[in-house]
């Protein structure tokens, strides 16, 4: 028995397996009511969290009113008996540095927080009334069904949701999975009431069935002991009832003779083609020690010499290839193989099916290999005993899944350890890959006209087609290409995981070598210690993008590189090795990450392939086509996404429009990125961060043969840039009293949701002002969401952020919304910061300590592993910052400012009323407000000839000539963005300025 009298039966903590490595304390707990709890106990954690499951989903959802799970799951949140006042949960979580959110799926509803683990008790108490005593009110739900609505609305345009919706089509109209489960207004609200019924009545009637103890299982995250926490948890959570209600089991497969063996040709949104196989299976959750999902996923979805994908790559007909299980249940799998077509493999769509079939032949004929089985077994076992400590919340959220499906011993490991060589079961997976069985999805633009029905809730058009005998024989019977075998044994599964020792034991990274060429900036592992290293490498190269040509050659050339190593470096990725080549505005960046033991083997082969680069001109034409659907899809990016997009081409100096990329990559050749490679490795400085288990002399080494290989390439000897051709990131410095817009079309006219983004420029890095700028931000983020979503339900996406661009700060409002046209929120944004400053001014002294607690809490929220404490401190690097120890000065001076500071702060550059703002504002207009797009197009431009406040009147300073603040400017409309940028001046460049790394 533990702890809370007998109200509760306690497992011994023992069965729960649990990594290696792993220090935290773990307690399986039932309480009286039949409750499952999972407690865990971190000593050093600064966050505290929970997560709640309920076994009941969207098959659940009564017919007719389908979204109905997924809308209690957004009405909890509002109030309860206790907590009466709307929207306290979230605004308590809030003041003390926390969040939450929640999920809907198919057969559970996950709600999940985290908080200051300070404040555990009170927010456990506010997260347990939801299954308590929630206020379903009837004001509350007429509005919330708008932000379904707008959730809705929000992925209507998505390629994600309406394929996954079009396989739930195609499939038997008698099983749950068939349903549209995230509900819109006229499933929730206008069908309803047109037969009679009260979608607050069902609200109730669905809460009070399903909403039982016995159907929950809780994860409780904290500080406190793990005795301390099962008392927490059986005061705050015992009273909720238990009706004894069954968990609804959903029998039967979702897929009938007549939907298996057959094509659905698909229109998608985005450019490109894909290919996607699904076969129904027997779940591996029935046998998931044996894991033969895993197994088949694993060998169907493998990239090396061999493999399926890599014999499509050779033959031009694919882009990338994936396989695994997917939209599982305890009932009933689906196996999907998921081929990302080339415009050539699109015309030979039936032999990319045959090769498949082809390759789960060799997978029968050459039977189950145990060795193969005994190397995925090892690596993920590995993967699990030196698991990093991840963020409290999503940790608990995993967890939470967990423990519907698996005896509590396997509730952390889940099915993530196979352990059990089973050749039956993993024979009888492949046996199901049938030509017979198979479900083929093929989604391209090229079907556009040639379709015949609507799937009627996203609107995608598409037409079935049913798979000839003669070709299910063909694909059967095809012989198995010369190409295709079993790969080979991984050489990169690391066996050395000894721990180096620290040297030397320093808290922040710092100068460990420094040329004309490199800067190598080093930090060993004083804090996690784990076998695990990460190095960052950020080369730059003045001729990379010095033209549109330059810059997306550039791209192609790094998007070669993976695809030259992907044979040889796949093996790698598997072993638990991570890698990554991009672009970056001044030239391309290398990131490596994972288990030190090959972790310099990875490293010195990329350079390798960097300096004996030579273009194929095969492999060339795909990826510059792969790069031009990848420029052309940015059309269908959510509005949103749009403004934020645009406002990055507003600020930033030097950026190439993706539009100009369109332009000039049709007339590129194989020829034109040969001749412009030499240039750019002709003038290189690489700046380099190595963090981990790792030591000082190899960290060094590493460099000086990377700088060596460099300078001694065989095709190109790099040497080091001129003083002028030094690294530039430099932003727009905005005007005192500047008032800018910038309205133009969403790019996807099919998209009636407009968005709105107003930046208001606060200045470069500077400590007070700062943590002014956060504080602000902090008090007001939670009053935006409640205003402005919920109240006023403007959209589902509504947030309030500080921006940080290479040092220059500031603050962003970001709304979508098909309620109001830019225009239109963007003046419900300055009301509500004119009542904001109002209630600003009556905030109390003890509110404004609490404010400035919580944020102190966050800043000094510890990392929790070492991929985040590196991405802090390379960012640092990255913006030419260096402010390494950001969290202690920041506090420092946080503790010091006082409520009259922040209302300045306030007053001086949020202020609708300040002559000293500066203000920028993106409007992306949809399809539903084309109208207005022309009003706002169409008004004359309220600027001065030149489209600024003229130089002799107005100083860097904001002050006139006279030294009295200048007059607040009228808004400006801004037409084209590079004669914006031309007009305006630049803050300096950190990273060429005082921090130069080859001054």
């Amino acid at each position: 028995m533990g702890r809370g009298g007998s109200a509760e039966v306690v497992v011994d903590a023992t069965d729960v397996l649990k990594p290696r490595t792993d220090k935290r304390d773990y307690r399986c707990v039932g309480l009286g009511n039949a409750l499952q709890a999972l407690i865990i106990s971190d000593p050093e954690t600064d966050k505290a969290a929970a997560s709640m499951v309920v076994n009941v989903g969207s098959f659940s959802d009564p017919k007719g009113l389908e979204g109905l799970a997924h809308f209690l799951e957004h009405m909890l949140f509002f109030s309860s008996e206790k907590y009466p006042d709307e929207d306290s949960y979230s605004k308590y979580l809030t003041e003390h540095g926390g969040h939450s959110n929640a999920f809907t799926a198919a057969e559970h509803t996950n709600y999940h927080f985290d908080v200051s683990a300070d404040y555990l008790e009170e927010a456990l108490d506010r997260f347990s009334q939801f299954f308590i005593c929630p206020l379903l009110s009837a004001e509350a739900t007429s509005r919330e069904i708008n932000a379904v609505d707008s959730e809705n609305s929000k992925n209507l345009t998505m390629d994600m949701w309406r394929m996954n919706q079009l396989t739930k089509m195609v499939s038997s109209k008698d099983h749950p999975f068939h349903k549209f489960g995230t509900g819109n207004l006229e499933t929730l609200d206008i069908g309803p009431k047109s037969r009679g019924v009260d979608t607050l009545d069902e609200l109730v009637k669905f809460y009070k069935a399903n909403y039982s103890a016995n159907l929950m299982r809780l994860v409780v995250y904290g500080r406190e002991s793990v005795d301390d926490l099962t008392d927490l948890v059986h005061s705050k959570f015992s009273r909720i009832k238990n009706t004894g209600r069954k968990a609804e089991k959903f029998t039967g497969q979702p897929c009938l003779p007549e939907h298996l063996q057959i094509i659905v040709k698909a229109v998608p949104v985005r450019e490109g083609h894909s290919l996607e196989m699904m076969f129904p299976i027997t779940p591996e959750i029935q046998n998931y020690m044996a894991a033969p999902s895993r197994y088949l996923g694993h060998l169907i979805g493998h990239e090396a010499d061999g493999s399926l994908f890599a014999l499509l790559k050779k033959l031009g007909w694919a882009n990338s290839l994936s396989a695994g299980e997917i939209d599982s249940s305890l009932e009933y799998g689906f196996f999907m193989i998921a081929i990302e077509l080339t415009d050539i493999g699109q015309d030979h769509m039936e032999e990319v099916v045959s090769l498949t079939f082809q390759y789960i032949r060799v997978l029968q004929q050459q039977g189950v290999a145990e060795w193969m089985f005994e190397e995925v077994r090892a690596v993920c076992e590995m993967k699990f005993h030196f698991q990093d400590k991840r963020p409290p919340i999503s940790y608990v959220t995993d967890l939470a899944g967990n423990m519907l499906l698996y005896p509590p011993r396997d509730w952390l490991a889940g099915s993530s350890l196979p352990r059990q060589f089973d050749a039956e079961a993993i024979s009888g997976l492949i046996e199901q890959l049938k030509p017979e069985r198979v479900r083929i999805f093929w989604y391209s633009k090229r079907f556009e006209g040639k379709t015949s029905q609507k799937e009627p809730w996203y609107g995608t058009d598409y037409i079935i087609e049913r798979i000839e005998e003669n070709l299910v024989q063909e694909w059967s019977k095809a012989t198995t290409h010369e190409k295709l075998h079993l790969p080979s044994a991984n050489v990169f599964i690391p066996t050395d995981f000894s721990l180096r020792d620290p040297e030397p034991k320093v808290d922040h990274p710092f100068i460990l070598r420094k040329t004309k060429m490199s800067r190598l900036w080093f930090k060993p592992d004083t804090k996690f210690r784990t076998p695990k290293a990460c190095i960052q490498m950020q080369f730059n190269c003045p001729e990379s993008h010095y033209s549109p040509e330059a810059s997306i050659l550039t791209r192609v050339f790094t998007k070669l590189l993976v695809d030259y190593l992907n044979e040889y470096a796949y093996y790698a990725q598997v072993a638990g090795l991570n890698y990554s080549i991009v672009t970056t505005g001044t030239g391309f960046q290398v990131s490596v990450s994972g288990y030190h033991h090959k972790l310099i083997t990875l490293v010195e082969k990329i350079c390798d392939k960097i300096v004996n680069f030579e273009v194929e001109e095969e492999r060339f034409s795909v990826i510059k086509e792969k790069v031009m659907k990848d420029c052309m899809n940015l059309r269908f990016q959510q509005p949103y996404q749009q403004v934020m997009y645009n406002c990055s081409m507003l600020l930033e100096h030097k950026r190439w429009h993706i539009n100009e990329f369109i332009e000039v990559l049709p007339s590129l050749e194989a020829r034109d990125l040969s001749a412009f490679f030499p240039r750019v490795l002709s003038r290189v400085f690489f700046e380099c961060f190595i963090a981990g288990n790792l030591t000082s002399t190899e960290a060094e080494s590493l460099v000086e043969q990377i700088e060596n290989t460099l300078a001694d390439g065989p095709l190109v000897k790099a040497r080091p840039p001129f003083r002028s051709q030094h690294i530039e990131q430099r932003i727009v410095k905005l005007g005192p009293g500047a008032d800018w817009y910038y309205p133009i079309a969403g790019t996807n006219p099919q998209d009636d949701n407009s968005a709105l983004q107003t930046y208001f420029q606060v200045g470069q890095d500077n400590t007070h002002i700062n943590v002014l700028l956060e504080l602000f931000v902090l008090a007001a983020k939670r009053e935006v969401f409640h205003q402005l979503r919920t109240v006023e339900q403007l959209g589902y996406v509504v947030f309030l952020m500080s921006k940080n661009d290479y040092g220059v700060r500031g603050a962003h409002f970001i709304i979508q919304s098909t309620t109001k046209d830019p225009r239109g929120l963007e003046e419900r944004v300055e009301v509500f910061l004119e009542q904001f400053e109002k209630d600003l001014q009556k905030m109390s002294d003890e509110d404004f300590k609490k404010n400035v607690d919580t944020l102190v809490e966050i800043k000094l929220e510890k990392h929790k592993n070492l991929w985040e404490e590196s991405r802090f401190y390379w960012g640092e690097i990255e913006d030419g910052t260096l402010t390494f120890n950001r969290p202690q000065v920041e506090v420092a001076a946080l503790r010091k400012v006082n409520k009259e500071e922040l209302l300045d702060f306030v007053a001086q550059n949020i202020s609708r009323k300040s002559p000293n703002r500066r203000k920028l504002s993106i409007q992306v207009y949809g399809g539903q407000h084309v109208a207005e797009l022309e009003i706002a197009k169409g008004e004359a431009p309220q600027e001065t000839t030149n489209g600024t406040i003229p130089e002799d009147t107005v100083r860097g300073d904001g002050l006139a000539e006279d030294g009295k603040s200048a007059p607040k400017a009228a808004a400006n409309r801004i037409d084209n963005i590079y004669t914006f940028k031309r007009s305006q001046q630049l803050h300096e460049s950190l990273r060429g300025g005082k921090h130069a790394a080859y001054a």
